[in-house]
């Protein structure tokens, strides 16, 4: 199995986890404080996780370079406006034809990388995206008779392309690190991106909600297993996309789904539908394109 493979496969796993377990602390605290979970307590996992990687191989400290800066710090800021966005969808009208939207990351992330980044994929690849993507509009697309406002779409449509710009800029940030091994470079992208993250998030809910961060921060057992989940998940991805074109990165993880699926049906307890099977067989003929090309 290549690395990509494994690394993606990871990262999808724990995304399914941590969004299970986001699902559940939504009940105890609002979005905001939700989406600080995620990053909370996975800053010093990061650095640890990168000390631990230069004590087994030792290697180069990186060359702090303004492009380097900017696409990690850009890539930071890209996924909290991705988040919020992603948040502000569940309370407008029409709101599942917007997630399938933000959702279509795989496709946005082939169409920029090829327009933006000059990057190039065959025509199997190609299929593998545009089959995902119909994929994950199904399962995430139009599931309510509310027809979606102009506002929804767009927000939808945006949060999709933060989400991969984030990814994009990840890669790039890695490959400006040429004379570190890709566990390393990926290491430090991912610990400065959540360290950043979460003071930025940290700040503006103790000036804006106290109690939300207070219960965080005093409580950890409601969002440590968010954090943890979410390293996990980013270390899989970030090492993943170092290595692989986002497009093809982000169509096989959409494996995430089935895991999805099954956590739902049998933790939280939630039945199938005819939408999701269908749905199923679209993403594994997705991923089974991408392996191949």
């Amino acid at each position: 199995m290549s690395l990509w493979v494994a690394f993606t496969l990871l990262a999808a796993f724990m995304q399914s986890w941590r969004n299970a377990f986001q699902k559940r602390l939504s009940g105890s605290v609002d979005a905001y404080g939700v989406t600080l979970a995620r990053f909370l307590w996975a800053g010093p996992m990061a650095v640890a996780w990168l000390a631990t990687m230069y004590a087994i191989v030792p290697a180069p400290l990186p060359v702090l370079t303004l492009p380097l800066a900017g696409y990690v710090l850009g890539g930071a800021v890209a996924q909290i406006v991705a988040t919020v966005l992603m948040i502000t969808l569940f309370r407008m009208k029409g709101f599942a034809t917007g997630v399938g939207l933000a959702r279509s990351e795989a496709l946005i992330a082939a169409i920029l990388g090829v327009i933006v980044f000059g990057e190039h994929l065959s025509l199997m690849a190609w299929a593998g995206v545009v089959i995902g993507a119909i994929a994950v509009w199904i399962m995430k697309g139009i599931k309510q008779q509310n027809m979606p406002t102009g506002r929804t779409l767009l927000i939808g449509l945006g949060s999709g392309i933060f989400f991969a710009l984030t990814t994009l800029s990840v890669r790039q940030a890695t490959h400006l690190m040429p004379a570190l091994p890709f566990l390393h470079a990926a290491g430090w992208v991912l610990a400065a991106s959540i360290v950043f993250q979460t003071l930025i998030l940290a700040l503006w809910l103790g000036a804006t909600r106290p109690a939300t961060l207070t219960t965080l921060i005093t409580r950890p057992g409601l969002s440590l297993p968010i954090s943890l989940a979410s390293f996990l998940g980013s270390l899989g991805w970030f090492n993943a996309v170092s290595l692989q074109q986002v497009a093809l990165v982000k169509t096989l993880g959409q494996v995430e789904i089935l895991i999805t699926l099954l956590i739902a049906r049998y933790w939280l307890k939630d039945p199938f539908t005819r939408r999701d099977i269908t749905g199923l067989v679209l993403v594994s003929l997705a991923a089974v394109l991408v392996l191949w090309a």
